[in-house]
């Protein structure tokens, strides 16, 4: 197409942005994200559990606790409690750890405005359920659309204005299809681009899930093995078998292998697994260079998603009949009490299999199983 004076266009639609938007989650990433939001000129109410530290976000126009250095635009406010973040919002985030999804999900039912939508930005399964987050929100906010948004996306990069892309996924009703400018995955997408957040749309939701909660797990393989001096090959095999681990799971729950092979699988996959900066590969380092649990982050308390979800995602695989055998040895280090570098060698000496899962091959490996070691230099 083009326009009166002969320029090509793109022959883009036109949609409305959200005015008003919730973030209910004031650590690194919801403080990106309302940041990324302002900047899109979106009124921001940000809420936090911790009242000391929503004050001195106040006080500071900075979230010093989380993402220090990174100045608040002045569409942010920060508020104490949480129906003062949701009152007269066109659309809400929750951005909390997987484990808090369920009990926010239940205060914002009491306050949200009818109808209004709502985008999970946590990555996980729960572990009593096996539902992914937007299922888990969905059973305790009614009627209201719950979408996710997800992607390669490190916090603080995000809110420095990196050139950054992420999946915003929402169920496409009927009425949707016939005017995508209203549905909540175009708004919601529209509400947060900015000239360096670019957001994509999709109607994947199990896709775009599942791709957030495995490669947390794939990542602290990763990590577990780089921590233990190995290098880029194996890596790289992590990876790309993580990614198949990935597809195979999300094509039985319903999921389509585009959605896995686009930013919510593939690139999350990648960025999370390729960078300490990365919690759950941070864990790998350490684990792998020999460190305690307890030891890990000096000691200190810190929430690592893929940890949880190392149990959560082989409980979901197991049920649903899927063989996820990177993530089976993550879950028995980390759970079951498996040593690092024996359970990783029993990973590769499995039998030998056909890559394409079509040709069914298997044959006994022909090395004897023995521990992988420890190797040095190897960065």
């Amino acid at each position: 197409m083009k326009d009166e004076t002969g320029t090509p266009t793109s022959g883009a639609s036109a949609a409305r942005p959200f005015a008003r938007v919730a973030v209910l989650g004031a650590g690194s990433w919801g403080t990106a994200l309302a940041v990324t939001l302002a900047r899109a000129g979106r009124d921001v109410r940000l809420w936090g559990r911790d009242g000391a530290t929503m004050q001195a976000i106040t006080a500071r126009r900075e979230n010093t606790a989380h993402l220090a250095g990174v100045p608040l635009p002045a569409g942010v406010t920060a508020v104490p409690r949480l129906r003062d973040a949701l009152h007269d919002a066109d659309a809400a985030l929750i951005v909390v750890p997987s484990t808090s999804v369920r009990m926010v999900a239940r205060q914002i039912a009491a306050h949200a405005p009818p109808g209004i939508p709502i985008a999970v930005c946590a990555k996980g399964i729960e572990a009593r359920t096996g539902l992914l987050m937007t299922q888990v929100a969905e059973e305790e906010l009614g009627k209201r659309p719950v979408g996710v948004i997800s992607g390669p996306t490190f916090a603080r990069e995000t809110a420095l204005g990196h050139p950054t892309a992420a999946t915003v996924a929402f169920p496409f009703s009927f009425a949707d299809r016939l005017d995508p400018a209203e549905s909540p995955a175009v708004r919601m997408a529209v509400s947060l681009s900015t000239a360096t957040f670019r957001a994509y749309v999709s109607d994947d939701l199990v896709g775009v899930e599942i791709g957030g909660a495995v490669k947390n797990v794939i990542a602290i393989a990763c990590g577990m093995m780089h921590g233990a001096g190995h290098g880029e090959n194996t890596r790289a095999a992590l990876i790309t078998r993580g990614l198949d681990e990935l597809k195979a799971l999300a094509e039985a729950l319903g999921g389509r292998r585009e959605t896995v092979t686009g930013l919510s699988g593939t690139g999350d996959l990648t960025l999370t697994c390729s960078s300490p900066t990365s919690r759950n590969m941070a864990l790998g380092q350490q684990l792998g260079q020999g460190i305690a649990r307890a030891q890990c982050f000096d000691g200190r308390p810190v929430v690592v998603e893929g940890e949880v979800n190392a149990r959560s995602v082989t409980d979901l695989a197991r049920r649903v009949g899927v063989r996820m055998p990177i993530c089976e040895t993550v879950r028995s280090v980390l759970h079951e009490g498996a040593d690092l570098n024996a359970a990783f060698a029993v990973l590769w000496a499995r039998p030998i299999e056909a890559e394409p899962r079509a040709m069914e091959l298997s044959f006994d490996h022909p090395v004897q199983l023995q521990a992988l070691q420890p190797r040095e230099g190897v960065s």
